[in-house]
Order: structure tokens, then C-alpha cells, then sequence
């Protein structure tokens, strides 16, 4: 059943309530010069569909672009204190953080890649080692290094962590703090020339707004047409696979990816793996079929032919989910619209919005309070990119 707001105007509107909504909402909450109303609204309350909820819930430093580097680490400083800063009632969310790093496989034209990012990635404070294929072999003996150059190993900062864990740790904490959630869905978005409004709910009403900030995710695009505005995302289908192994891999396993995209990480006692795949249309929003055929015949060989382990294993579960895919590179879309400056942007993280909430958070809750970012500067992954047709292109894509 839907939710009303608590009043009709807010000075701060945000349109979905998963991580990078939850994000800028409690970072808005903790800013001591921000003094204004904010409203949630999440048309489902589950989050069973959103893709904080079907993501390989992971984080690494091992990206070409600097931002990106930087917004990564701060990202992985939150994960390890999100127990302290989350507490709420004396209760502190430990998102259980493996932090066995990334492991990028490299063959001869794919090792001179990691090479030539390694110096961007250390100078900007990533704990990266590159590894020839000795070292390699040594380190992790269960790879087949045949036909490998070496490897881009993170030893800290990296690994994988409770993603509902640390929705609900930033929606409980943003809302203890005064932040107001309601689920219902925004159906249309009131626009007067060059400002926002106001939006339409399904249940009636309509909010007035100061500020909207758009982080549907896969429905973002949704919302900004409904703005008049356009985005270039659109959902990607993703599926990801469970599965046991018969002789279990010995020491530490870091989330591998191969050089045809092909991954897999501990989970539990078993294993999640995928791919990047071949075929990657544009998805409805409401599926979420699972593609076995990509563990049969692209996941499956690849895994066995690189860890030799991995010949006896068996699917035990499996879900797909969505990818807000930014189609012109890839890199998430934050920040006002170059015309209609109440209208921010928060779409198309193409798989990375998990790791990179807390510094989009923090990034959106200063451009919105002060008019301009205080602690890292986004605006390489500003709107005015997919107006000028310039990507900010990014080397290391998963």
C-alpha cells in the first residue's frame, strides 16, 4: 500500500530510495549547513528487484581514470567504518567485508593494459602489485597461467560486502536522523521552463520540490523524460551464478577476472561467477530471466580452462539482475542538468553504483548545500559530457 508524505512541499525531493538515494539522503542529514526538508520516495519497499539487491555487491581501486580511483577508496574507507557511522540504538551494522582484493588476469595485450594503469592506480593511493606469471603461479596456485602475461592483484581496498547491508544501514541511520521515506511512485514530474516543480504519486498527491534528485536506477531514464529530459541509460541484464566445487580452492581468492571477462568470487562455501556478456541487448524492466546458456557455454568452459579446479563444479543458485547501463561510457551521470538546474542527475553507474554510493552521496549533499563539490570533484561525470559527445571513457570495464 502506497505512503503519504508527511507535508506538500520539500526542499530536496529524491526519487529512489536504494543505495545512492539512501546515500545522499544521510549524507544530507549529516551536513551541519544543511538545514532544509528532504523527501525519499521508493516504489518498493523490498528492494527485491533493485540492482543494490541483485549486484555482485563488490569494490576495487583497479579503474584508468582517477575519479574513479579516488571515489573507490573513500568508498572503501565507509565499508570499513560503517559500523561506527551507521549505529543507530546501539545497534552497528558490520557489512562483513572480505577484503580479498581483485585479481585482473592479463594476457600479452591485456598485461600491458594493467601496466599501464598501475602507475595511476598507485600514484592515487591504490594498493596494486603486479604480478609476473611465477609470481602468479606462486601466490595462487590453482590459476592456469597459460597464456597469461601476469596479473593486477589489489592487495586492500578491494573484495565484496553486504549490499543490503549497507542500504539498510544508510536508510535506517538517514531516517533516525529526520529524513522522511514513503513508498509510493512518482508518475509524472512538474517542470515550469527551466525548474522543477513538483511531482505527480501514483497515490494522488503531488509533492511540490525546491530540488529533485534522480536515482531510479534502471527507471532513471524514466524519470527524466518525464521531465522532458533524456539520459543514454537503459537496463542490461546480468546473471550471476552460485556454484560448489568439489575440491574447494586452497588460501586466498580474490574476485578473478579472466581476459575474456569471465569472473568468480567466494561466496560462502561456494562461488559466484559471470561474465560480461556477448550479447547484451537493452532489457524490459521487469526481466529478470536467468540466461543459462551463459554459464553453459561462455561462463562454464572459461572457468574450467583457467582454474583447472573448477572442471567438477555444479550450479546451486542463480538470479539475474539490471545494469543502468550509460551507454555512452559506461560512467555514471551525477549532477544538475545544464538548463534545468534543479534536476540532478544520479544514473547509469553500469554495475559500479554499489562501491561508489558513499562518495556520490557525499558529492550530491555539497553540490546541493554549498552549489559546488567540497571533497572530491565529480564533474568529469557531469551532463554536460553526453550534451558535448564527449565519453569519459574508462579502461578497466567489468
Amino acid at each position: 500500500m502506497a505512503s503519504t508524505a508527511k507535508q506538500q512541499n520539500y526542499d530536496v525531493v529524491i526519487v529512489g530510495g536504494a543505495v545512492n538515494g539512501s546515500a545522499t539522503a544521510y549524507f544530507l542529514a549529516n551536513n551541519p549547513d544543511f538545514n532544509g526538508s528532504v523527501l525519499v520516495i521508493e516504489r518498493d519497499w523490498t528492494y527485491n528487484k533493485s540492482a543494490t539487491a541483485l549486484s555482485s555487491s563488490s569494490i576495487r581501486q583497479q579503474f584508468s581514470n582517477p575519479i574513479n580511483i579516488e571515489i573507490s577508496r573513500f568508498g572503501a574507507e565507509f565499508v570499513r567504518s560503517f559500523p561506527e557511522v551507521m549505529e543507530v540504538d546501539g545497534d552497528r551494522p558490520d557489512l562483513a567485508f572480505h577484503e580479498n582484493g581483485y585479481l585482473f588476469l592479463g594476457d600479452d595485450k591485456g598485461y600491458e593494459v594493467l601496466r599501464r594503469l598501475h602507475d595511476t592506480q598507485v600514484s592515487h593511493g591504490a594498493d596494486v602489485h603486479l604480478l609476473d606469471p611465477e609470481q602468479l603461479q606462486r601466490k595462487f596456485p590453482w590459476v592456469n597461467i597459460d597464456s597469461l602475461a601476469g596479473a593486477s592483484y589489489g592487495r586492500s581496498g578491494e573484495g565484496w560486502f553486504d549490499s543490503l547491508g549497507m542500504l539498510n544501514g544508510f536508510r535506517r541511520k538517514a531516517r533516525s536522523m529526520g529524513i522522511e521515506y514513503i513508498e509510493n511512485e512518482v508518475v509524472s514530474v512538474q517542470r515550469e521552463g527551466d525548474r522543477i516543480t513538483g511531482v505527480q504519486l501514483a497515490s494522488g498527491e503531488r509533492i511540490g520540490c525546491g530540488l529533485l534528485v534522480n536515482c531510479a536506477g534502471t527507471r532513471g531514464t524514466k524519470v527524466a523524460r518525464m521531465a522532458g529530459l533524456d539520459i543514454p541509460v537503459e537496463p542490461r541484464r546480468r546473471s550471476l551464478f552460485v556454484f560448489d566445487c568439489r575440491t574447494p580452492l586452497e588460501g586466498t581468492v580474490p574476485l578473478t577476472i579472466d581476459p575474456t571477462g569471465v569472473f568468480f568470487r567466494p561466496e560462502g562455501k561456494f562461488y559466484l561467477g559471470g561474465t560480461y556478456p556477448k550479447n547484451d541487448p537493452e532489457v524490459d524492466f521487469e526481466d529478470f530471466d536467468v540466461l543459462h546458456e551463459e554459464f553453459d557455454e561462455e561462463v562454464w568452459p572459461i572457468l574450467a580452462e583457467r582454474v583447472p579446479a573448477f572442471e567438477g563444479i555444479k550450479v546451486v543458485n542463480f538470479w539475474a539482475g539490471h545494469y543502468d547501463f550509460c551507454v555512452l561510457d559506461h560512467n555514471a551521470i551525477v549532477g544538475p542538468h545544464n538548463e534545468v538546474n534543479n534536476f540532478l542527475f544520479c544514473n547509469g553507474f553500469s554495475g559500479h553504483g554499489l562501491q561508489q554510493a558513499p562518495a556520490i552521496g557525499r558529492g550530491l549533499s555539497e553540490l546541493i548545500t554549498y552549489g559546488g563539490y567540497r571533497s572530491l570533484d565529480l564533474g568529469a561525470l557531469s551532463y554536460q559530457r553526453v550534451i558535448d559527445n564527449k565519453p569519459f571513457l574508462e579502461d578497466s570495464v567489468i
